[in-house]
């Protein structure tokens, strides 16, 4: 397993909850592990699509399939899934809130920019 990959639990966990990878017409999908790992990948380390690592399939095919997915609410009923179980579990607490703003990025003329009246500006 490789940073910013699923592990065996978690895809065990995942994968009944995503789409069939068979659909009823057509070809068989890219392998759904295969390609979420790439859109874990693209989202946690922030590069664009371009810059994808060949072993997770064709670039196409991932972001294709990332925005099919976001469209169809794929994403939001995984969560609410998860959030069942682990609720179900005991495993949450719904009173508990955590912001982490180190993932807030600024627009890259926010640092730096020139303000009227400051020393040398």
């Amino acid at each position: 397993m490789r940073r910013y990959e699923l592990t065996d639990a978690q895809w065990e966990q995942i994968a009944p909850l995503l789409p069939p990878q068979k659909p009823r017409t057509g070809r068989p999908a890219e392998d759904h592990r295969q390609v979420l790992n790439g859109m874990l990948w693209i989202l946690r380390t922030g590069a664009p699509w371009a810059d994808l690592p060949a072993r997770y399939g064709a670039v196409g095919t991932v972001s294709s399939r990332f925005y099919r997915w976001r469209k169809a609410g794929v994403f939001d009923r995984v969560l609410r899934c998860l959030q069942a179980q682990a609720d179900a579990r005991g495993e949450l607490d719904w009173d508990l809130h955590f912001v982490d703003a180190t993932v807030v990025r600024a627009h890259q003329h926010a640092a730096g920019a020139r303000r009227s009246g400051a020393i040398g500006g």
